[in-house]
């Protein structure tokens, strides 16, 4: 991205058919900006991250798991996820997120 221009979030990915779509923001030794746009139904099975990381929905909403717990997230709303806990994703609508991660 470039710095100190102004952009919209929900316009850096597009919706694919039966797809998830992923743009990486910003990559750095501090950790990775992406976002994420997934199409209703779709998901990321259970899997575990050695950092921390938190997701933001811009649009639609979206089950996430995380150590067994569900947890339902719409649009302006985020969660943690912790370091080393399992944890899965699926598109209850069309949904698109942003994920940051944390490296420390």
């Amino acid at each position: 991205m470039e710095p100190a221009r102004v952009f919209s979030l929900s316009d850096m990915v597009s919706f694919g058919e039966s797809s998830i779509v992923s743009r990486v923001i910003a990559k750095e030794p501090a950790g990775n900006v992406t976002m994420f746009a997934f199409d209703k139904g779709e998901g990321l099975s259970e899997h575990t991250a050695p950092f921390n990381a938190i997701v933001y929905v811009l649009e639609g909403k979206a089950a996430v798991t995380i150590s067994g717990g569900e947890h339902q997230v719409s649009s302006g709303e985020a969660i943690i996820i912790p370091a080393g806990e399992p944890h899965a994703l699926k598109a209850m609508d069309r949904f698109k997120m942003l994920l940051i991660m944390i490296k420390g």
